[in-house]
């Protein structure tokens, strides 16, 4: 077992369950010994897999709370992100995770099976053939919203179960003034900093765009 412990998850993230502990204990080895051979992350970010890849990741966690029997769309998800730490915090909660490349939806599938995640679906595909409709369609900083908004649109269930509107949870950092403007999308920014001290979350959001 690793000696890399997710103390800055328990940091946030007070209530977790033993299995949620557990589970989040488990992703470095899982990530570690599957990014040898498949690379999903990169190669010096491994050490700070708690940081920059699963707690931001959780960081649309709060900004809202996923409720049970919502369905969430993780497009270009890569190795899992951020579906995986989401669907570790919200078992009630069904999460689709889509990517064009095969290798990194094996890699979503294999993680998602080692540790016991029956709310994760992974598929090998574009987020233009996803014909399901969702509550939310969460993302990281996969390409401009301009680019990303027409692969997701129409995607939306019309039934919001939260307190917030149905849409898009986006990670994104850096001035995304121009991006915003360019998109013609109404879209509101929550910095992470109002969530967690580290450096690395400065000048990162949450872009929540309403349906």
């Amino acid at each position: 077992m690793s000696e890399v412990k997710p103390d800055i998850i328990l940091k946030y993230f007070k209530n977790l369950t033993e299995e949620q502990i557990a589970q989040f204990t488990q992703l470095y080895d899982l990530y570690s010994f599957w990014n040898a051979q498949i690379n999903v992350i990169s190669r010096k970010d491994i050490d700070e897999l708690y940081e920059r890849h699963i707690l931001h990741s959780l960081a649309i966690a709060k900004f809202c709370s996923f409720k049970a029997g919502e369905k969430i769309l993780d497009v270009g998800t890569g190795g899992g992100f951020p579906g995986i730490p989401l669907a570790i915090l919200f078992p009630e909660t069904q999460f689709h995770l889509v990517d064009s490349i095969g290798k990194k939806i094996k890699v979503v599938t294999e993680v998602a099976a080692a540790l016991g995640l029956k709310n994760v679906k992974a598929s090998h595909l574009r987020a233009e053939q996803v014909t399901d409709k969702y509550n939310f369609v969460v993302s990281r900083a996969v390409t401009r919203l301009i680019d990303f908004y027409p692969w997701i649109k129409g995607k939306f269930a019309r039934e919001n179960k939260n307190a917030i509107q149905n849409g898009i949870l986006y990670l994104k950092g850096g001035d995304l003034t121009e991006e915003i403007k360019e998109s013609k999308l109404k879209a509101e920014l929550y910095p992470l900093s109002a969530y967690f001290d580290e450096e690395f979350f400065e000048t990162k959001y949450v872009v929540y765009i309403p349906q």
